[in-house]
C-alpha cells in the first residue's frame, strides 16, 4: 500500500471538488499540502469563522519584511478544500513544501521562486508548461479549453471512481517527466526532497494512511524511488534566514495576474461560479450577468438570458465541447445582451469574469503591531479596505473627515498607498479632498516594512519623515517632505523638517531650485492655516526664499538661455507668481517686489521673448500694467528689428497655454491686430521656422476661442465688427469694463462659493478659488 497522492491545478475548481471527493472516499488519518511548514501553526486559524477566502499565506524574513511570499487561496483551491476536510473530519493537516526560510534566503541571492513568489530563474521560455503539452498532445490549441472540457465540465458523477482522474493525471505527468525532466523546473528538485523527507515523516507516524496533495507536476517525483541520503544531500548547506508568517486578506484580481505575487488565472470569478453552482451552471452565470446589465440600466429581460443559454450550448456543440464554457458564454452575452458591443462586455469580464471579492482574516492572526494599530484606526474612521476602487470625497471641516485625511496622508508617506489624492469636483477650496482607495494585498507587505518606524501610524509616520529630512539631498525633497507633514499632521517632526530646510535654503543658490521648492512652501502655509496647524516657522523660510527669488532671477533670465531653459524658467516663473500671491496676505511688499522684478524681465532686450511676454502677462492679470503699456511692449516685441523666432516666443509666453490667452486677444482687438500684423509680415523661411511655436501657442485655445478669433480676423480692419479707430472694441464688446455690470454679479457668485464654515473660514477658500 502506498499513500494517496492526489494530484491537482492549483486554484481549479474541477481538482477541488474531486479532492473533496477522494477524501471523502478513502478518509486519510491525516493530510499533506504544499505549502511552507512555518504556515503549520497558523492552520487552525482557517476553521475559525472569520476567515473568509481568498486568503494567502504571507511569510517574510523577520530582518527585511519586504522579502517575501505569498501562497494564495480560494475557495475553489484545492488546497484550502483539503485544509477544510481535515479540520472537519478531526485529522491532522500539514505544510510539506520546502520551508519559506530557505526559499527567501535564497530568493536574496537571486534564485527562482515558488509559486506566487518573485525571485529569478530560468527563462518562461525555457521552462514546460505541463498543461499546454497535454493540450497540444490532444488536439487542442488552448490549455485552458483542453482543462475545461477534460475536468472542469467532467462532473463529479462522471466516473464511478474518484481517484481515477488523479491515477490518469499523475501517468500523463509521469510520461512528461520522463520526456521533460525537471522541464526547466532545476528549484523544484530540491522542493521535492524535501517532499519526499516530509513524507517519510508521516509514515513513520501514520503509515501509509494519509494524503498528499500537491501540484499534479510533482506527483511522479514524490512515488520515485530515492534515498533518505540522497535527498538529504541536496538540502544540505541552504541558505536561512528568520521568517514570520501570518494569513492576509487576498482579491480576485490578484489571483488574475501572471506577474508578481499574482497566480495567474485569467478568469478567478468564473471558477467560483463552477465550484459553487452545483447544477446548470451557465445558466445561472448568465442570469448573474443579466443582473448586472440591469444594475447599469441596460434593457436586459429574462428572455435575452434563454436565447444567450441557447446560444452558448449551440455554440459549444459545434466545437464538439460537452459544456459551454467561458469563451461561448462570452460571445453568446456579447451577441444576445450586448447588441455585439464591446463596451458592456469589458464591464461583465472586469466584475464577474475577474470580480472585486476581498478575503477576510480573523483578528487572532499575528500581524506587526503596526497592522493592528492601522486596523483600529481603519473600524474607528469606518474605512473599511475593499478591493474595488472607490472614490471617497472629504470635508476637512468636520472632525471625522479630517481623520481620514490624515491617516491617508500619513500611510501615503510611509510608502502605503491604499489612497491615492483625486482631482476634487465641483470645488477646488482647500478645505476639500477627494481620494481614490483600493486596498491590494501587498500593501500588508508594505505595513510590515513600515512597522520597523513605529508601532502606531502617527509614530512611524513621524519617525519616517525625521529620517527622510536628514537624508534629503535637495531642497526640492525637503520642501515636499515639509507640505506632506502638514498635510499629515505631524506636528513633532516639523521641527526636524524645518531645520533641514532652512539649512539647504541657504546653502541652495540655483534659482530655478529655489523657484521649484517655494510653491510648495506656499501652499503648506495655505493648508496650514486650513488644517489648524502651526506653520509660522515656514513663513519665515518662505519669506526668505523669494527674496533670493527676486534677486536671483533677473541675472539668471539674462544669462544666454537656450529654449529649453527659457521654458523650464517659465513655468518656475508661473509657480513663484502663484506662491506670491499666497505668501502676500502677510506681506504686501512682497508682491510690489515681485512686480518690480517682471517689470524689469519685461522690459529687458537681452531677455529670452518668452520669458518677457510672460512677465508682460502675469502684470497685465494682476493689473500692474496699463493696456497702452501693454500694447507698446507688443509692439516692440514684434517689430520688424525682432527675430521672428524671438517674436513668436514672446507671443507663446503672453497667450499661450491655457491661461486665457485666447478671450484677452478675443477681447482686446489693439493686441489681436498687432498679432495679425506681425504675422503677416514674416517672411516665408522664417514663418516655417516659428510655426511650430504658434500652432503650440493657438491650438491649445478652446475651439470656441479659436472660431471667434477666426472670424475677427477675416473680417479685418475693414469689415463690419472691426473697430473704427484705435482703442475701439469690436461690435457686441465695450470699450471698457462697466464696474456697475460687473458689480451686479458678486452677490451671485458669493451664494455660489460660500458655505457653512467655522469661524474665521468663510465657506470655500476664496483665495485657492482665485
Amino acid at each position: 500500500m502506498s499513500p494517496l497522492l492526489l494530484g491537482v491545478r492549483h486554484h481549479g475548481p474541477g481538482s477541488a471538488r474531486a479532492v473533496r471527493a477522494a477524501l471523502d472516499a478513502a478518509r486519510p488519518a491525516a493530510v499533506l499540502i504544499e505549502g511552507p511548514p512555518e504556515g503549520d501553526a497558523l492552520l487552525a486559524l482557517a476553521a475559525d469563522p472569520g476567515m473568509r477566502p481568498p486568503v494567502a499565506l504571507l511569510a517574510h524574513a523577520a530582518d527585511d519584511p519586504g522579502r517575501a511570499a505569498f501562497w494564495p487561496l480560494a475557495g475553489f483551491s484545492p488546497e484550502w478544500i483539503a485544509i477544510r476536510w481535515a479540520q472537519e473530519a478531526g485529522v491532522p493537516v500539514r505544510f510539506m513544501d520546502l520551508p519559506a526560510a530557505h526559499s527567501l534566503a535564497r530568493r536574496e541571492e537571486g534564485e527562482e521562486g515558488e509559486e506566487g513568489e518573485e525571485g529569478g530563474g530560468e527563462p518562461d521560455s525555457m521552462r514546460v508548461d505541463p498543461l499546454a503539452v497535454l493540450a497540444e498532445t490532444a488536439g487542442y490549441d488552448d490549455p485552458e479549453r483542453w482543462w475545461e472540457d477534460v475536468v472542469e465540465h467532467r462532473g463529479t458523477g462522471a466516473v464511478r471512481d474518484p481517484l481515477a482522474a488523479f491515477e490518469a493525471l499523475g501517468e500523463a505527468m509521469g510520461a512528461l517527466r520522463e520526456a521533460y525532466g525537471d522541464g526547466g523546473h532545476s528549484r523544484d528538485l530540491v522542493r521535492e526532497a524535501y517532499m519526499r523527507q516530509r513524507m517519510r515523516a508521516a509514515r513513520r507516524e501514520f503509515g501509509d494512511a494519509y494524503a498528499v496533495v500537491c501540484g499534479a507536476w510533482h506527483v511522479p517525483a514524490l512515488r520515485a524511488r530515492t534515498t533518505a541520503a540522497a535527498d538529504k544531500a541536496l538540502l544540505t548547506g541552504l541558505p536561512k534566514v528568520k521568517v514570520e508568517t501570518t494569513w492576509v486578506p487576498w482579491t480576485h484580481r490578484r489571483l488574475a495576474r501572471v506577474g508578481g505575487y499574482g497566480a495567474g488565472i485569467t478568469s478567478p470569478g468564473w471558477y467560483a461560479h463552477l465550484f459553487e453552482a452545483r447544477d446548470r451552471p451557465v445558466e445561472r452565470w448568465l442570469t448573474k450577468v443579466a443582473g448586472l446589465l440591469r444594475e447599469e440600466d441596460r434593457q436586459v429581460s429574462s428572455a435575452h438570458v434563454i436565447e444567450a443559454v441557447r446560444l452558448a450550448e449551440t455554440l459549444a456543440a459545434m466545437r464538439g465541447r460537452p459544456l459551454p464554457g467561458l469563451t461561448e458564454t462570452l460571445e453568446a452575452v456579447r451577441a444576445v445582451m450586448c447588441d455585439g458591443s464591446d463596451v458592456p462586455l469589458a464591464l461583465i469580464e472586469d466584475r464577474l469574469v475577474v470580480g472585486d471579492v476581498l478575503g477576510e482574516v480573523p483578528d487572532t492572526a499575528p500581524v506587526v503591531p503596526l497592522q493592528r494599530d492601522l486596523t483600529r484606526r481603519q473600524r474607528s474612521l469606518r474605512l473599511k479596505p475593499e478591493a474595488q476602487d472607490r472614490e471617497l470625497e472629504l470635508d476637512l471641516r468636520k472632525e471625522t473627515d479630517a481623520a481620514k485625511s490624515l491617516l491617508l496622508h500619513r500611510l501615503r508617506l510611509l510608502g502605503i498607498d491604499w489612497g491615492i489624492p483625486a482631482a476634487s469636483r465641483g470645488s477646488t477650496g482647500t478645505f476639500r479632498e477627494t481620494w481614490r482607495l483600493r486596498w491590494e494585498p501587498e500593501l500588508s507587505v508594505r505595513v510590515a516594512e513600515a512597522g520597523i518606524w513605529g508601532t502606531t501610524v502617527l509614530a512611524a509616520a513621524t519617525a519616517k519623515a525625521e529620517a527622510d529630512a536628514a537624508g534629503a539631498g535637495e531642497l526640492g525633497e525637503v520642501t515636499a517632505l515639509a507640505e506632506r507633514c502638514l498635510l499629515a499632521g505631524l506636528s513633532e517632526a516639523l521641527p526636524a523638517v524645518l531645520r533641514a530646510l532652512a539649512d539647504r535654503a541657504a546653502l541652495d543658490t540655483d534659482v530655478a531650485r529655489l523657484a521649484k521648492a517655494l510653491p510648495a512652501l506656499a501652499r503648506s502655509l495655505r493648508y496650514g492655516d486650513v488644517r489648524g496647524t502651526d506653520a509660522a516657522a515656514l513663513g519665515t523660510v518662505a519669506a526668505g526664499l523669494a527674496e533670493r527669488i527676486c534677486v536671483a532671477l533677473p541675472p539668471a533670465c539674462a544669462a544666454g538661455l537656450d529654449a529649453d531653459a527659457a521654458a523650464e524658467l517659465r513655468g518656475h516663473m508661473d509657480g513663484v507668481h502663484g506662491a506670491v500671491g499666497l505668501l502676500a496676505d502677510a506681506d504686501e511688499g512682497l508682491r510690489e517686489r515681485w512686480s518690480a522684478v517682471l517689470r524689469a524681465l519685461s522690459g529687458r532686450e537681452t531677455v529670452p521673448g518668452l520669458i518677457r511676454g510672460r512677465a508682460a502677462r502675469l502684470l497685465l492679470d494682476d493689473g500692474r500694467l496699463p493696456a497702452a503699456e501693454t500694447a507698446r511692449l507688443m509692439g516692440l516685441a514684434l517689430s520688424p528689428a525682432a527675430s521672428p523666432a524671438d517674436a513668436a516666443g514672446w507671443i507663446e509666453g503672453f497667450a499661450g497655454g491655457s491661461s486665457g490667452g485666447g478671450t484677452l486677444l478675443v477681447h482686446d482687438d489693439r493686441l489681436l491686430g498687432l498679432i495679425d500684423t506681425w504675422l503677416s509680415g514674416v517672411p516665408e523661411r522664417a514663418f516655417i521656422d516659428v510655426l511650430p511655436l504658434l500652432r503650440r501657442t493657438f491650438g491649445a485655445y478652446e475651439p470656441g476661442v479659436k472660431r471667434t478669433l477666426g472670424e475677427l480676423v477675416r473680417r479685418g480692419p475693414g469689415g463690419p465688427a472691426a473697430p473704427s479707430r484705435a482703442g475701439s472694441a469690436p461690435e457686441g464688446f465695450g470699450p471698457e469694463l462697466d464696474p456697475a455690470r460687473a458689480d451686479a454679479v458678486l452677490d451671485l457668485v458669493r451664494l455660489l462659493l460660500a458655505g457653512p464654515g467655522p469661524a474665521g473660514h468663510d465657506g470655500h477658500d476664496l483665495a485657492g478659488v482665485g
